[in-house]
This record gives structure tokens, C-alpha cells and sequence, in this order.
């Protein structure tokens, strides 16, 4: 036996990476001709974006796919990035886990540096040649090109060829890979990839030329590049036993105190005292010398003393405005009916990773009633296009009961039937994909139920919307019978009497009995022109509080005839609504100004001090719009007012704008 263990351990040996993924390609998501052309696209596409972000240049993207015969492509892919300095530019393309980023916690698309180094690696595997790579620096005047291959046993780039050029751009990279793979089109391509790309990175530019046809260019939606990402320490929730231990090992600090405030984010020396405190665990103790029992009183310390919410500046979430500009920008042509304020939720923390969630929703227009929702989801920036069914995104979708909102679903789970877009972007420094050919999000308790906070957030804002449509649809039917009947009938009436025709709009209000309330925007001449009409068709005088969600600061003075009751937070205008006179109608009507088309499409309009059964077009005010303030004027009783605040955690339906109701599910 001991001769067989001998014989057994010289078999043994070490592999190196490269040459584990040269046999297990399928892992980096190059498990099919079609796939493999889509992530080599990706994976070049995303280093580019981060390349020019990281240099504040607004990206402008070629990607070219050239057939070569039935299954070999040449693809190339250049940037306008700041460019490779000429030592790097063989690691960088041809080496696999080499990078920058690795030990940074920031958001950034790649974070492991295999994605183009495993293009080029699939590319040699494929058709056996090699890459071409060209990148011109600002204060170079020729460009440095040269012909790189990966030696897999040693995970070392080897240049096959190497030169200076003229390139007629200031700085810039790019990129040459001939390739195995399969060129179509529908839901899974590349086009669909770059269309979500251009959705989540409304900055970027993007021309793509296919192997047949004309270019389409995806053009920029703004010119704002989004602000650097800054790298943080981890956040102490969510941190496990074993990296605090490994953390303590390697750690520079003397003294407990110390690394504690210099290792983690949001603790100061006055925390740090605290949690040693509750830990049991000496101030001056030296953190090599923690032990397994130490570690973990000093984790339970950590839940138990307040600790600030994680650092934003290590992250870049698109931001509501930003969301619906490249919603707009890309899926124009579907004509969509309405699309739902997007929801950016606060940050929150898995595994001492920060992370916000961000939701948008398209619905109407031309989308398919009778097919599933189309699912859009990203992952910093970035497209996930396969998977679909092992990402948490889809099954948080899947769990949310959207027949509350107006989409169709049996037994109220699985992804929702209906005219609608639902899109899910996740923003963390360390997103926990399913494997390395990042395409699905791992299920993670926080991050799940943080998605599904957002969904129903902004599922409550598409429903409000269908409510508001379908009461208005109704009251219309109603009152063109009612105007259209009432009158012949009085007419026949009077001409068989004898008489004159009655005045009938006293008789017409009475039968309504409803404040009409209609609101509009348009946008000419670089201005919003907001009107709201309030319509009287009760027999009595009406006034009210008439509450919309606007940047204050954006009305233009001069167009503003009623001045409002009170302004807070800068966007929740009051306007006092004195005497509404029985079947007259008041205007309100104001300009804003400084703001694009997409910065402001939709007006949010609330009424409050009266009577919500009265009212059609507009919802009373929801419980979260100010709740204190609420209380103290009596417009919201207290009760009511704690329900909203657990809304904000559970889930609350402001449904026909009359009664919270609380999900119990």
C-alpha cells in the first residue's frame, strides 16, 4: 500500500490557472458558439467603459463583428480611453487574474482581471491565432501595436510581434480577436446586449457594426460622466469570523482600537472603544493575538452598537433622472404609455460589501399584453443576459404578487404577464455572482429582499398611474352619457310642455358629484409648461390642499400666479385651494426651467382635505409624504400614519388613493 502512496503523490502537481481555464472554458461563459461570441463582446466592451470612466472621458465605443467563414468571426473592439502604457499591455490582455481591482472595494464592472484575458485565451484555443492589440497614450505621438498569445502552463502573455503605428486617435485602445462562434439575433445576442448596455450607461456612445447590414449606433442620452468610484474599507456588518481573524493576522495596527477604526468603514475610535467594551476584548490588546472566541464577542458587539450606514462614494448607482433618460433613449420605439418614476433604494450591506438597488418600470404602449413582462436586469452597469432563471432578480420578481398592481399573474407567482418592462440594476463593490462567467446574482437574503422592497416601490407608482387612468376612463363614459342624454331628454321635455330649455348644469353636477381633477405637461423652447384644472361638478363650493412632488428651485417666478402654502424638503409643494365655486373650473399653471425633456416627463399630484370618494384624476396624499406634519394638522390620523411608516419595510398600497392597506402575504 505504501508503494502505491508513492506512486499516487508523484502524480501530483501544480496547474496554473490559465491552464484550468483552457480545459474549463464553459465556466467563463464560452460554453456554446453563439455564447461565446456575446461574452467576448462583454467582456471587452466592459473593460472599455471602466478604462474611460476611470479617466473621466465620455466613452464612445466601436464594436465590429466580421464573418470569416461558417463559424470563425473577427471581432474588433476600440475605445476613446485614456490608453495601455506599453509595459502593461501584454499583462493586461494576456494574463489571466491580473489586475487592479481585485483587493479594491469599489464598484467597477470587472473585478477579477480574467474577462479579456480569457477572450484572448478562447480566441488561440479556437482558431489558433493571435490577438492584435493597439493603445495610444495622450503624450505619445504613434501608437504601440503588437501581436500577443497566452503560454497557459505559465500564465504569461508571449508577444508574437510588436511596432509603432500611426493611429489618428489622440488616446485609445483596441482590441483584434479572431474567434470561434455563432452570429444571431433575438433575446440573447449582441445587439440586445448592447442595447441594455447603452439603457444603464446613457453616457456612452456606442456604434455597433454586424456582420451584415448597416451600423447602429446607440447615441449618448447625457453628457455627464459618472463620478469616480472611491475605494472603502469593508463595512462591519455582515463581515464573517474567518476574515475578521484573517484581517486581525495581517493587520499593521498595534492595538485593537486602531484596527478597528483604520480596517473598517463607520468605526471611530469611540465605536472601537465601545465594541471592545461590549467584546470583552483589552483596547490596548494586539490584534495578532485575538482568539477564535474573542472574534467572535467582537461580531456580536458589532450588531449591537450603532453603527452609520455604509459609505455611498464607493459606489454608482445610475440615479432615478439617469434611468429613465436611457429608457427613453433606447426603447423610444416601443412607444410605451407610461414609465414609472424610478426607485433608488438607500444603500445597504452583505458581507461588509455595500450595495443599492435601483428599479424602473415601462408599461403600455406597444408591449405584448399577452406574453410574460420583459426582465432587464444589471449588475454594475452591466447586462446579464443568460441565466435568468438561478438569478435573485428573477426571484424576487417572482415573488412579488403583481396582481396588486395591475399585471397578471396565476396564484400570484412567477414572473407577471403584461404590457410591461421591469428593470433591475444592482450597484455593490462586490457583486456575488452564481460563477465566473457572471450572469446571474447569488440569492442573498439582503440583496433579495432589497429587490423586492424597490419592485413593489415602484410597482405602487405604476399602479397609482393605472388607477388614476382607469377612474378617469369611467368618469369620462359617465359624463359623456350624462352630458349627451341629459340634454335631449330636457329638450323633448320642454318642447312637449311648451317651455323653455332648462339651465342644466346645476343637474349635471348634481348627478356627478365629483371634483375633476386633469394635469398635463409639455416641454417647448427648453421649458415645462404644467398646467393642473380642477373642475367643480358638485353642488357646493370646494377647497382643499393641492400637493405636487417638484423641484421648487426649477419654477420660474413670473409664470407662478398662486403662490404656494408651503414648500419642504425643496420638492413637496402645498398649494392652499381656497373656494372652487360649484360647476366653475380653477387653473394652476406654472414653468420650469434648467431641466432636460427627461428630468421632469410626469406630474406626482396629491390632494388632501377632502373627501377621496369626491375626487377623479388624483390620489389623497399618501401617508409618507410627511408624516408629522400630517399629524399635527390633523389630516392624517395617527394610525394611519404608522401603517405608511411600515410600508416603507413591508409593504403598503395607497390603493384608489382612499385606504392603506397593509400586505399580509
Amino acid at each position: 500500500m505504501a508503494s502505491i502512496a508513492h506512486e499516487l503523490a508523484k502524480n501530483q502537481k501544480e496547474i496554473s490557472v490559465s491552464e484550468f481555464f483552457e480545459k474549463n472554458k464553459q465556466i467563463l461563459g464560452f460554453d456554446s458558439l453563439t455564447r461565446a461570441l456575446i461574452t467576448s463582446v462583454k467582456e471587452t466592451v466592459d473593460n472599455s467603459l471602466d478604462a474611460c470612466e476611470d479617466a473621466s472621458i465620455l466613452p464612445e465605443i466601436l464594436v465590429k463583428i466580421e464573418k470569416m467563414d461558417n463559424t470563425e468571426y473577427k471581432l474588433t473592439e476600440e475605445d476613446n480611453g485614456p490608453g495601455i502604457v506599453k509595459a502593461q499591455v501584454p499583462n493586461v490582455f494576456a494574463r489571466l487574474l491580473y489586475g487592479s481591482r481585485f483587493h479594491t472595494r469599489a464598484q467597477r464592472r470587472g473585478q477579477q482581471g480574467i474577462g479579456v484575458s480569457a477572450v484572448v485565451m478562447y480566441s488561440q484555443l479556437t482558431t489558433g491565432k493571435a490577438a492584435t492589440v493597439r493603445s495610444k497614450i495622450s503624450d505619445e505621438d504613434t501608437a504601440y501595436e503588437c501581436d500577443l498569445i497566452l503560454d497557459t502552463k505559465k500564465n504569461r502573455p508571449e508577444r508574437l510581434r510588436e511596432d509603432r503605428v500611426i493611429w489618428d486617435r489622440e488616446h485609445g485602445t483596441s482590441i483584434q480577436v479572431h474567434l470561434k462562434g455563432k452570429y444571431m439575433g433575438g433575446k440573447q445576442s449582441v445587439f440586445e446586449y448592447l442595447k441594455g448596455t447603452a439603457i444603464v450607461n446613457p453616457h456612452a456612445k456606442i456604434t455597433f457594426v454586424p456582420p451584415e447590414g448597416v451600423p447602429i449606433v446607440f447615441e449618448r442620452a447625457s453628457d455627464q460622466v459618472p463620478p469616480p468610484t472611491k475605494p472603502v474599507m469593508p463595512h462591519p456588518e455582515g463581515v464573517e469570523l474567518g476574515e475578521l481573524l484573517s484581517m486581525a493576522k495581517y493587520t499593521e495596527s498595534l492595538k485593537m482600537t486602531s484596527f478597528l477604526s483604520s480596517e473598517f468603514s463607520r468605526i471611530s475610535n469611540r465605536v472601537a472603544k465601545e465594541v471592545c467594551e461590549l467584546a470583552g476584548v483589552p483596547p490596548e490588546q494586539r490584534p495578532t493575538k485575538l482568539t477564535l472566541e474573542q472574534a467572535g464577542a467582537v461580531l456580536e458587539a458589532m450588531k449591537k452598537v450603532r453603527i452609520m450606514a455604509p459609505e455611498t462614494d464607493c459606489l454608482s448607482p445610475i440615479g432615478e433622472t439617469l434611468i429613465r433618460k436611457g429608457l427613453k433613449n433606447v426603447l423610444g420605439d416601443v412607444k410605451a404609455e407610461f414609465y414609472a418614476p424610478p426607485i433608488t433604494r438607500e444603500p445597504k450591506v452583505f458581507a461588509g460589501n455595500p450595495f443599492i438597488v435601483e428599479v424602473g418600470i415601462v408599461y403600455g404602449g406597444e408591449l405584448s399584453k399577452e406574453e410574460p413582462v420583459q426582465i432587464l436586469r444589471f449588475a454594475n452597469r452591466v447586462p446579464l443576459m443568460y441565466q435568468q432563471g438561478a438569478c435573485a432578480t428573477t426571484q424576487a420578481i417572482e415573488n412579488v404578487d403583481w396582481r396588486r398592481y395591475g399585471l397578471e399573474q396565476r396564484g400570484g407567482h412567477g414572473i407577471p404577464f403584461g404590457p410591461a418592462i421591469i428593470m433591475v440594476h444592482l450597484a455593490s463593490t462586490k457583486i456575488p455572482f452564481t460563477s465566473e462567467s457572471k450572469e446571474a446574482v447569488a440569492n442573498i437574503p439582503e440583496i433579495k429582499e432589497e429587490i423586492e422592497l424597490a419592485l413593489k416601490a415602484c410597482a405602487r407608482r405604476l399602479k397609482t398611474h393605472l388607477n388614476k387612468a382607469e377612474k378617469k376612463s369611467k368618469a369620462k363614459v359617465k359624463f359623456e352619457i350624462v352630458q349627451d342624454i341629459i340634454p335631449m331628454i330636457a329638450e323633448k321635455s320642454a318642447k312637449i310642455v311648451g317651455k323653455p330649455v332648462p339651465e342644466l348644469s346645476g343637474t349635471i353636477t348634481k348627478i356627478m358629484n365629483v371634483v375633476w381633477i386633469d394635469d398635463e405637461v409639455s416641454y417647448e423652447k427648453k421649458r415645462h409648461h404644467v398646467l393642473v384644472r380642477i373642475y367643480n361638478y358638485t353642488p357646493k363650493s370646494q377647497g382643499f390642499h393641492l400637493h405636487m412632488v417638484v423641484p421648487f428651485d426649477k419654477i420660474d417666478p413670473k409664470s407662478l400666479e398662486l403662490q404656494p402654502l408651503e414648500v419642504r424638503d425643496g420638492n413637496k409643494v402645498t398649494w392652499d385651494i381656497k373656494r372652487v365655486s360649484s360647476t366653475e373650473e380653477f387653473q394652476l399653471k406654472f414653468d420650469l426651467t434648467g431641466l432636460s425633456q427627461e428630468e421632469y416627463g410626469e406630474n406626482e399630484v396629491y390632494v388632501s382635505g377632502i373627501d377621496a370618494a369626491s375626487v377623479i384624476g388624483v390620489d389623497v396624499l399618501p401617508g409618507d409624504w410627511d408624516l408629522e406634519h400630517l399629524k399635527i394638522t390633523g389630516e392624517l390620523p395617527v394610525d394611519e400614519g404608522a401603517a405608511a411608516e411600515e410600508g416603507e419595510e413591508e409593504d403598503v398600497d395607497y390603493d384608489e388613493g382612499a385606504e392603506v392597506i397593509k400586505d399580509e402575504e
